[in-house]
């Protein structure tokens, strides 16, 4: 049984992940798998569009590889939560919210009454293709099921900490690109602004006995969030994988080139 993402952050855990989007692929998962170091994956369904096989297929990659899941979506209807689930995602983030109240419509798609709105169908693979009886799985889908707000927009930054106590909310999440963006400080990851933005996240998060999780543009940034309190640094993608890749390829054959 692999222990989810909800679970070792239930129990201290840091989390070290990176993010699929361009190339949504076994392989990939496999790759940083077999490097090391890394507990799990989310994939960005907010700037890509991988298919319901494809959400499949990588989710059963990270199982096989005793890692957990989880994809980034916008916000923009029920549906697409039940199908990144039932796919077999451990859980899913939601993007661009811009008020706790945004942040509550969306938990609420991700739980069952009376919890909250999602339909129920046991066909899919978090109800392990109807072995587990609709109780049951009910039951399990509330409790169990990985749910994160990413503050990345004014209006969730004012409201973090109403975001963070609302129940079923089991992470926020830093967007360092557009919450730089809005501040004013576009791509200045280590403005003061910023970091006075990321610190009330962090102190919300605190307050409501909640953790946050980021992603990290570089090693000083990953450093400063662990010791403001993240539990889930973002440290990759599959395309800073090729294009590094390449890039140190070239500096290998420096003289072929």
């Amino acid at each position: 049984m692999i222990k989810t993402f909800k679970q070792r952050l239930l129990d201290g855990d840091t989390l070290r992940v990176f993010g699929l989007a361009r190339i949504v692929h076994p392989v990939v998962v496999d790759i940083f798998a077999l490097a090391g170091g890394y507990d799990g994956f989310w994939l960005d369904q907010e700037h890509s569009a991988a298919t319901t096989d494809q959400i499949n297929a990588v989710s059963v990659a990270a199982r096989a590889n005793g890692m957990d899941s989880f994809v980034r979506i916008p916000p923009i209807g029920y549906w697409e939560v039940t199908r990144c689930l039932e796919a077999g995602s451990g859980g899913v983030m939601a993007a661009q919210i811009h008020s706790a109240e945004h942040a509550r419509q969306f938990v609420s798609w991700c739980k069952f009454a009376p919890e909250g709105t999602r339909g129920l169908n046991t066909g899919g693979r978090d109800a392990n293709y109807s072995h587990m009886r609709p109780a049951e799985f009910v039951e399990h889908a509330n409790r169990a099921l990985f749910t994160a707000i990413q503050i990345e927009t004014l209006g969730s930054l004012d409201e973090a900490d109403d975001i963070a106590a609302i129940p079923g909310v089991d992470l926020l999440f830093v967007g360092p690109s557009d919450l730089s963006l809005v501040l004013g400080c576009v791509g200045e990851f280590h403005h003061s602004k910023l970091w006075e933005a990321i610190e009330k996240i962090s102190q919300a998060c605190e307050a409501q006995g909640k953790t946050w999780g980021c992603v990290a543009p570089d090693a000083k940034f990953a450093q400063r969030a662990e010791e403001l309190g993240c539990r889930m640094l973002t440290m990759g993608n599959d395309t800073l994988m090729m294009r590094r890749g390449v890039d140190a390829l070239k500096a290998a054959f420096e003289k072929q080139f």
